[in-house]
């Protein structure tokens, strides 16, 4: 009996030890969740989850002429083909093809020693006939010789005169000169040959201005005018636009293709374009005509239609637009927005109707940020990755 006592002590001290044990790690465990149980509860404060990130811009209140667009072919302001109209051996040619010339400039001579004798013969028989006629009117007031004979002279005179002047045209068609200011082409003869009266030799052209003509449907004939503003656009120079005005239309109505044939001068200072080639043609009008114009980035195209994400409180709302004509990355708004309304520009793939949505600043169409804004399916702004330093 006294060897029992001792062991069970001992067994009685172990399990209020294991008892003490337990309700500490009881009470240490009530204590680290009860924060996170208080935190659950609902009614408690939390801020609201932030909305998707989105590129916006304003809608914009713009003077947009309305335009009519057609296709045209450039011209030479005048151009011409130069032709001899006699025949003869070409001696020398003064012009470097390709190049500008002046008015009344020679550019080719041909071989003239005959004529130069001519002329030469016609000069000394005029000089002759002068003298004799002077020689005459003279003898006629002195009494010594009739009317008839002064007349004679005066007769041969004017002969003679008229054969110099004959020869001197004959030896003037032998020069070629430019009848206009312009560039020379490319020339087909050289030194030496023989050309016919009417053969084509060179080609010269006026650049500046040009001409641009081009036709528009004659459902338009009450909108086009003479002095109407116009702006060409050439597949060569497509980043260029050129201006230009109306100064011809065709009374006679086009009527295979019922148009209105209508000619423009374009200013050609610095001699790039060129004769011949394709222009694209708008044709302004209503140049004082206000527009509504958002980026063109802001539509969202459903087969036909067109959508736009308006935003309103904090909120993206969809709505269907009509457009206009489209201008340098702008598109104009007939129906559906007005002036103080602000669109959603980049982002539109992450958020629908009634999104809750926030405007990111700073951040351009085309950006990295914008990129990783387009790119992160969860609506996070994500910054773009720093490029690693090289040692």
């Amino acid at each position: 009996m006294k060897k029992t006592l001792p062991l069970f002590a001992a067994v009685l001290v172990f399990a209020l030890i294991l008892a003490g044990g337990g309700y500490w790690f009881g009470a240490k465990s009530n204590s680290n969740t009860k924060p996170s149980q208080n935190s659950a509860k609902p009614g408690a404060s939390s801020s609201p989850p932030p909305g998707t990130p989105v590129e916006t811009a304003k809608v914009e209140l713009v003077s947009l002429p309305q335009a009519i667009t057609a296709v045209g072919s450039l011209r030479s302001d005048e151009a011409v083909v130069l032709r001899p109209e006699v025949s003869g051996r070409i001696a020398e040619i003064l012009f470097r093809e390709g190049q500008p010339v002046a008015k009344g400039a020679p550019l080719v001579r041909f071989d003239s020693s005959v004529q130069r004798a001519e002329l030469a013969q016609a000069k000394a028989n005029l000089e002759l006939n002068k003298s004799k006629y002077e020689r005459a009117l003279d003898l006629q007031k002195k009494g010594f010789i009739s009317s008839q004979a002064r007349e004679d002279a005066e007769n041969n005179f004017r002969i003679a005169q008229a054969t110099f002047e004959l020869a001197a045209a004959r030896l003037a068609k032998l020069e070629l000169r430019a009848p206009f200011s312009g560039t020379v082409g490319l020339r087909s003869v050289s030194v030496g040959d023989y050309v016919k009266d009417g053969q084509e030799m060179v080609n010269l052209e006026g650049l500046d201005p040009l001409k641009v003509d081009f036709r528009v449907p004659e459902l338009f004939l009450k909108e086009v005018k003479t002095g109407q503003s116009l702006q060409i656009s050439l597949d060569a120079f497509p980043n260029q636009i050129y201006e230009g005005r109306v100064f011809a239309i065709n009374p006679l109505i086009d009527q295979s293709g019922r148009a209105i044939v209508i000619r423009a001068l374009v200013k050609n200072t610095d001699a790039r374009l060129r004769p011949g080639m394709f222009a694209r043609v708008r044709l302004l009008f209503n140049e004082n005509q206000q527009a509504l114009v958002i980026p063109e980035q802001a539509l969202v195209p459903v087969g036909d239609e067109h959508f736009v994400f308006k935003v309103a409180e904090g909120r993206a709302q969809r709505l269907k637009v009509e457009i206009g004509q489209r201008r340098e990355g702008k598109v104009e708004i007939l129906k559906g927005l007005t002036a103080s309304d602000v669109v959603v520009t980049a982002g539109q793939l992450k958020i629908r109707d009634g999104a809750t949505v926030q405007t990111v600043d700073g951040v351009t169409p085309g950006s990295a940020n914008a990129a990783a804004i387009s790119k992160d399916g969860a609506g996070k702004a994500i910054d773009a990755p720093k490029p690693e330093k090289k040692s």
